[in-house]
């Protein structure tokens, strides 16, 4: 987003300038002609002179920002007028300055050539001062009040952008608050989330999980991931921080937490309203389903278990292996994939499995990364 609002922001300072756009180019072989026209228009702008085509393409390159309009001869050495016509057609420069042919040739085919290029109106010499003034002032106020306009809008949606991206900050926020709010409840450190967040990324991004997902995608499920154990709020402080093991009715309670984080994400408006809402509920509901239908809440097999929610899942276990918890000392990564790979931790799809083990050696430098932090906190 910031990216996008600062192209928004170049593209509207440029529009700005353009509306101090108060120079006409006259461009000519005639000295006597250049004069002519001068004396015509200096009053109400500034003139810059060409004598010949390349002489006015030059200008036009260095300076087409303040540029209003060009006045434009046909015949002159160097570069004609129609090949000027043409250069400035294939810069993009006729949509935002108006061209004006003034010529003495009468032939039918220039005329009918320099209108399809683009030229916005041919006036015949000599020319009559109050006539081409009147002509080129029309046109000249006519573009001005069309980039006015563009502006304008160009303001509006950078207003708009701006506002999208404070709103996007805040519902992030408050995304990262309540996730970090329900680790410190179960006694984490609140890095939990980030690394849940990091391991799918990673998944996604670099291996067969995440194919036909965008980047952009990847980027709003790795938010959404975030708050896959938002349920645990309504878990009792009792289970939830247990040292030992829970017994078979405290499991059945600590297995709502995904009824309950489904329910809370839906009772937010403003979280209804954020990209990353669908695929977190999805996740909270569903990330302790399992591919041969043992796990929980629905009992869900194969792929009816969504790719983002199998993804978080593996994670999810990966990550309370190799961590300290309330009820264990951490494993070593090697110990984690072991029992990964053995079943002891539920049965995670074939492809999901080859996958993780693919990237699981990358994965440890998360930690490491995550471990130097603490270090360096401490």
């Amino acid at each position: 987003m910031p990216n996008l609002l600062e192209s928004r922001l170049v593209l509207l300072m440029k529009n700005k300038s353009l509306f101090n756009s108060d120079t006409l180019l006259v461009v000519d072989d005639s000295e006597v002609n250049r004069a002519i026209i001068t004396n015509i228009f200096e009053a109400d702008y500034n003139v810059e002179e060409a004598e010949n085509g390349q002489e006015g393409l030059d200008i036009l390159l260095d300076h087409n920002d303040r540029i209003c309009a060009v006045l434009l001869d046909v015949i002159m050495p160097v570069m004609d007028g129609m090949e000027l016509l043409k250069k400035m057609k294939e810069h993009n420069m006729l949509e935002q300055i108006p061209v004006f042919l003034i010529t003495a040739e009468t032939d039918a085919d220039i005329v009918k050539d320099a209108y399809s290029i683009g030229v916005m109106d041919v006036i015949l010499k000599p020319v009559v001062p109050y006539i081409v003034k009147r002509r080129v002032d029309s046109i000249i106020e006519l573009y001005q009040a069309r980039k006015r306009l563009s502006g304008e809008l160009e303001e509006q949606q950078f207003k708009m952008l701006e506002q999208m991206r404070e709103i996007n900050e805040l519902s992030v926020g408050m995304i990262e608050a309540l996730s970090m709010a329900i680790e410190f409840k179960s006694g984490e450190s609140g890095e939990h989330v980030q690394r849940i967040h990091d391991i799918t990324k990673v998944l996604l991004e670099n291996t067969e999980m995440g194919e036909g997902i965008t980047e952009e995608e990847i980027e709003i499920i790795s938010l959404g991931a975030i708050m896959h154990d938002v349920g645990k709020i309504g878990i009792p402080d009792g289970i939830l921080n247990k040292p030992g093991r829970l017994t078979p009715e405290e499991y059945e309670i600590m297995k709502t937490h995904t009824i309950l984080g489904s329910q809370l994400l839906e009772s937010i408006p403003q979280m209804r309203g954020n990209a990353a809402y669908a695929y977190a509920w999805d996740i909270a509901l569903h990330h302790h389903e399992r591919w041969d239908g043992r796990g929980y809440p629905e009992g869900l097999k194969g792929d009816e278990i969504s790719k983002w929610a199998q993804v978080v899942s593996i994670a999810d276990v990966y990550d309370a292996l190799v961590s300290k918890r309330v009820y264990k000392d951490p494993y070593s990564p090697d110990k984690a994939l072991e029992m990964i790979l053995n079943g002891e931790c539920g049965v995670f799809s074939p492809k999901l499995i080859e996958c993780f083990c693919k990237e699981e050696k990358n994965l440890r430098a998360l930690y490491t990364e995550f471990n130097n932090k603490e270090r360096h906190k401490n």
